[in-house]
């Protein structure tokens, strides 16, 4: 007798209409999108990263935009990832500073630090008007093996989130927000250090950054992640090794 095993069922995938871009100016952008729900959102979240798709709620996205190819999906590969001296100047100005993974679950805490952090740097925003339940949401819509990983001062009093996933080969940093009112720390990059780090401990290979945009200051600042992956039209390499097509003027 033969048991017929029930088939997974068909991953449906969806194409934006066009949109404003909100890293450059002038330009437009689509998306191409699924949503990420069920008993196999992990890994579907896993393969489609390595695909260059990244997460935001419960949607999985890659920018299909006409005529640009700007934004290039980059990763950290944890064993050959060397701080630089800044960022060992980073890490040493954060001695101070612990970090814990803690479950996917949203605080009036973290909303005070995410909302202070919008306010500060991205004021005109729609994430700047976001409430606690959109703050809830963000964190607790789509989850696949989603934590966040805290980092707390010498007082206990919390400088730095970051929302990640857990992926087949490493972690994905979703979103991360901290206290904008500390520059001098550089609290951001000290938070990606820090999920290396823990990457490097459990044994995974890579730390997925998102998306690299040359002429975004927003999203340059990933370059500076030595060395890092991005993915091309002959898969992975070494972002010195993939140029990207140049977006129109």
């Amino acid at each position: 007798m033969s048991v017929i095993q029930p088939q997974r069922p068909l991953q449906q995938f969806f194409r934006s209409g066009p949109m404003p871009c909100p890293y450059l100016p002038g330009r437009v952008e689509r998306k191409l999108f699924t949503r990420l729900i069920g008993p196999y959102a992990s890994e579907v979240n896993s393969t489609l990263s390595r695909a260059g798709f990244r997460r935001s709620h419960d949607i999985v996205y890659r920018p299909v935009c006409p005529n640009c190819q700007a934004c290039t999906p980059v990763r950290v590969p944890v064993n050959q990832f060397t701080p630089s001296r800044s960022q060992r100047r980073v890490v040493t100005l954060n001695q101070d500073v612990t970090m814990a993974e803690r479950p996917a679950y949203a605080t009036s805490e973290q909303f005070r630090l995410f909302s202070q952090y919008q306010n500060s740097r991205h004021g005109e925003s729609d994430m700047a008007r976001m409430a606690m339940g959109d703050f809830v949401a963000m964190v607790d819509e789509g989850r696949a093996d989603t934590g966040l990983l805290e980092a707390r001062d010498a007082d206990g009093r919390l400088v730095g989130c970051m929302l990640t996933d857990r992926l087949a080969d490493g972690y994905s940093a979703v979103y991360s927000f901290y206290d904008a009112t500390q520059d001098r720390r550089s609290l951001g990059t000290h938070m990606i250090l820090g999920l290396i780090e823990r990457a490097r401990q459990v044994g995974l290979p890579y730390v997925y950054l998102g998306y690299y945009i040359a002429d975004s200051r927003k999203m340059a600042y990933k370059a500076r992640f030595h060395p890092l992956e991005a993915l091309g039209p002959t898969g992975w390499r070494r972002l010195t090794e993939t140029t990207p097509a140049p977006a129109p003027p």
